[in-house]
This record gives C-alpha cells, sequence and structure tokens, in this order.
C-alpha cells in the first residue's frame, strides 16, 4: 500500500510502517497546501494518509475519495506517543478501503 505521512505526524514514524510504501507530506513539497488541495494530489499518488488532525473527517468530505485517510490519536503528536499505535496501524493498513476514516486509540494507561 501506498501511504502518506500528514505534515503533523513526525516523519521519523515511516520507518516503522514496515511492508508499505511510505512518502511524507513534507518530502513530497506539499507541506504547506491547504487540506482540500492536498487530499486532491493524494488522489492518484497514494492509498492512504495517515493523519492526527482529528477533526479532518469534519472538514472535508473524504467518502468519495480512492484512498482511506486513518488518524492516529494519541496523547501528543510526539514519536513515542504514536509508536505504541503502530500494531494497530499496521491492521488497518491490511484491511482498508478507499473512501473510509479509521481512528486508532491510544490504549489507557492506568497510571
Amino acid at each position: 500500500m501506498r501511504v502518506l505521512i500528514d505534515n503533523c505526524v513526525p516523519k521519523r514514524l515511516a520507518s516503522a510502517i514496515e511492508g508499505h510504501n511510505v512518502a511524507c507530506v513534507v518530502d513530497l513539497g506539499w507541506g504547506a497546501l491547504p487540506d482540500g488541495t492536498l487530499l486532491d494530489r493524494i488522489a492518484n499518488e497514494h492509498d492512504a494518509l495517515v493523519t492526527v488532525d482529528r477533526n479532518i473527517r469534519h472538514q472535508q468530505r473524504l467518502d468519495s475519495r480512492p484512498f482511506c485517510v486513518v488518524v492516529l490519536r494519541a496523547r501528543t503528536n510526539r514519536l513515542a506517543d504514536l509508536l505504541p499505535l503502530i500494531p494497530a496501524l499496521l491492521d488497518v493498513l491490511g484491511r482498508a478501503e478507499p473512501g473510509k476514516v479509521y481512528e486508532i486509540d491510544a490504549p489507557l494507561s492506568l497510571a
């Protein structure tokens, strides 16, 4: 699967997404694009967008897009907080369908 990492997600997360072709918005020069324009660019080049933007599903029409969106929901967008979500992310990417939005929540801590 061709996965795109949004600019609000640490680039280093890409190396943890094994078994997929992963690119980063910033590396493609798309970091300053508004969401709508970015989503149009993704359409023919990527199968999934990984983001931490919890509002994207409310701000953009995604159901007719030819890719899925995966929203990682952690305490922060720091790499240390996102890495525990990788197993669930890989599971979602293995069964993802275009036009769907998947949300992955961090496990609750008992601290």
